[in-house]
C-alpha cells in the first residue's frame, strides 16, 4: 500500500457542482435521517478516488442498500477517517486554525452527540466562523458561513491523505 495527496481542487468541484442537487448516481438520503454525510463522503471519494470495503469499518458506497455505516453516517465517517490505516482517505481532528479547503466539519446542536457533516470549500478567515464558507447537503448550501448555524459544538477533521494499492 501507498499514500497519495488528498486532491483538494477535485473534491471542492465536486461540492460546487452537486451542492444544491443530487448526482443521480447516489443515493438520495433525504428522506432517511438526511443527505449531509453522504454529500461530504462524495466529496471525498471524488478527491480520493479510492474506497475502503472492509465491512463493517471500511468507507464504500454501491447502492442505497449496500455501503458501509461510514458513508452516510456522521459519528460513522469521524471514527473511519480518524482510525483509518487500511485503504482510502485518513485524517485527524484538528482546531479551525488548521483546516483546509476540502477538509469537514460536524456539528452538534445539543451538545452531545454530532448530527450533521460540512464540506469547506471557501476560506476567508481560518480564525473566525464567519471566514469558513461550507457547501452541504439536507439543508442545501453552497459557500454558507458557518456562523449562520446554530449549535452547541463543532470538530473540523482534516484529510491528510488516500491511502491506496
Amino acid at each position: 500500500m501507498k499514500r497519495k495527496p488528498y486532491d483538494r481542487q477535485k473534491a471542492i468541484e465536486y461540492a460546487k457542482k452537486w451542492a444544491l442537487s443530487r448526482n443521480p448516481a447516489y443515493y438520495n438520503f433525504d428522506n432517511v435521517g438526511g443527505d449531509c454525510t453522504s454529500f461530504i463522503s462524495q466529496c471525498i471519494y471524488s478527491g480520493s478516488g479510492t474506497m475502503n470495503y472492509t465491512k463493517e469499518k471500511g468507507w464504500y458506497y454501491i447502492n442505497g442498500n449496500n455501503k458501509s455505516p461510514s458513508w452516510s453516517g456522521v459519528e460513522f465517517l469521524y471514527q473511519y477517517l480518524i482510525n483509518n490505516k487500511g485503504m482510502g482517505p485518513y485524517g485527524k481532528e484538528v482546531n479551525k486554525e488548521k483546516i483546509e479547503l476540502g477538509d469537514i466539519a460536524q456539528l452538534s446542536f445539543d451538545g452531545k452527540k454530532f448530527e450533521h457533516s460540512l464540506f469547506i470549500v471557501n476560506i476567508e478567515n481560518r480564525f473566525s466562523l464567519s471566514g469558513i464558507k461550507i457547501a452541504s447537503h439536507t439543508f442545501d448550501s453552497y459557500n454558507k458561513a458557518i456562523s449562520e448555524y446554530t449549535f452547541e459544538k463543532i470538530r473540523f477533521i482534516h484529510i491528510e491523505g488516500v491511502i491506496t494499492v
